[in-house]
C-alpha cells in the first residue's frame, strides 16, 4: 500500500487498535509510519509503543504535518474540541477518515473551515479479529482515488461496502451494533442449554459451532435465508416447535424493531453532537 506513506490516529481506542493491529499484520504500511495520540490517557499511549512499535505524541503540529492519512478515532463528544486544536496543522492533500457514528462531514468540514477530502467509516467491533463488516462513504472534496485508499486501509480488518452517507445511520443499527446482537442471542442459548442440563463447556462449543456452521452456510449457499430454515424445519418436527415459540414471542418482529431503533438512536446522537457542535463555533 505505498500511498499509506504515514497515518497518524486521534484517539487510541479498540478501533485504532484494531486498525493498526491489521495494517501492521497485512504488512500494509511500516510501524515507523503510523503515530498516534489520545487526549490524556497516557498509559495507552504507552500500551501502543510497547505492543506495536509504533509511535505516540502529544504534539499535534508532529503529529500532523507529514501526515497523508488522518483517523479520526476519538470520542464523538470531543469532536469540536480536538478538531479546533489541530485544524491549523491540517491541509487539503491529506485525507481525513472519521470512525465517528452519526458525526456528518459537513460537520467536519465546517469545524476544519477547508475544504478537506474526507471518508467516513463504520466499522465494528469485530475488526479487533479481522472480521469486521465496514460500511464507508465518500466526502464532498473526497475522489474516487480517495475511496479506494479507505476501502484497502478497512479490507486489513475485515469486508467493505460503499454506500452514500445518508445510508449510515442505518448500517449503524445494522451492522455497527450487530455483534452485539449476536452475543445476546449466544446468551439467551447458553441460560437455556443450562436449564435444560447441557454442561456449560459443552454447550458453549455447541452454540459457536452451530453459529459458525450457519453463517459459512448463508456465504456458501445461494438459497435465501429463509428456504435455508424452511429445509431444517420438518413439519410436525422439534425445530418446527421451537420456531413456533419464537414467533409467539415475536421473535422476528423484535429483532426488527431492535434495528430500527438503533439506527434512529443514532440519528438522535448525531443530531444531538452536530448541535452541539454549531453552539462551539456561535
Amino acid at each position: 500500500m505505498s500511498e499509506m506513506k504515514r497515518i497518524s490516529f486521534i484517539g487510541a481506542g479498540s478501533m485504532a487498535e484494531a486498525m493498526i493491529a491489521g495494517l501492521l499484520q497485512q504488512r500494509q504500511i511500516s510501524k515507523q509510519h503510523i503515530m498516534v495520540t489520545n487526549r490524556s490517557n497516557d498509559e495507552r499511549l504507552e500500551y501502543f509503543r510497547n505492543q506495536y512499535g509504533i509511535k505516540t505524541t502529544r504534539d499535534q503540529q508532529r503529529l500532523l504535518e507529514q501526515a497523508d492519512i488522518i483517523v479520526l478515532a476519538m470520542k464523538p463528544k470531543d469532536l469540536a474540541e480536538g478538531l479546533t486544536a489541530i485544524k491549523q496543522y491540517v491541509h487539503e492533500h491529506q485525507l481525513i477518515i472519521t470512525l465517528l457514528a452519526g458525526i456528518s462531514m459537513n460537520s467536519i468540514t465546517s469545524l476544519l473551515e477547508k475544504p478537506i477530502p474526507i471518508i467516513r467509516a463504520m466499522p465494528n467491533t469485530s475488526a479487533t479479529i479481522g472480521l469486521s463488516a465496514t460500511a464507508i462513504a465518500k466526502g464532498e472534496y473526497a475522489t474516487n482515488k480517495h475511496l479506494v485508499l479507505a476501502s484497502r486501509l478497512f479490507e486489513t480488518v475485515g469486508i467493505v461496502s460503499i454506500v452514500e452517507e445518508n445510508l449510515l445511520h442505518a448500517v449503524t443499527g445494522l451492522s455497527g451494533s450487530g455483534p452485539a446482537y449476536v452475543y445476546y442471542l449466544v446468551e439467551s442459548m447458553e441460560k437455556a442449554a443450562h436449564e435444560i442440563g447441557i454442561d456449560t463447556a459443552v454447550a458453549k462449543d455447541l452454540i459457536l459451532q452451530t453459529i459458525i456452521g450457519a453463517a459459512e452456510m448463508l456465504k456458501q449457499s445461494s438459497k435465501e435465508p429463509g428456504v435455508l430454515r424452511k429445509e431444517v424445519t420438518s413439519p410436525g418436527g422439534t425445530t418446527e416447535a421451537g420456531i413456533q415459540k419464537l414467533k409467539a414471542f415475536c421473535f422476528q418482529e423484535g429483532l426488527i424493531e431492535c434495528i430500527k431503533r438503533a439506527t434512529e438512536r443514532s440519528t438522535e446522537l448525531g443530531m444531538a453532537i452536530e448541535e452541539e457542535i454549531l453552539s462551539h463555533r456561535l
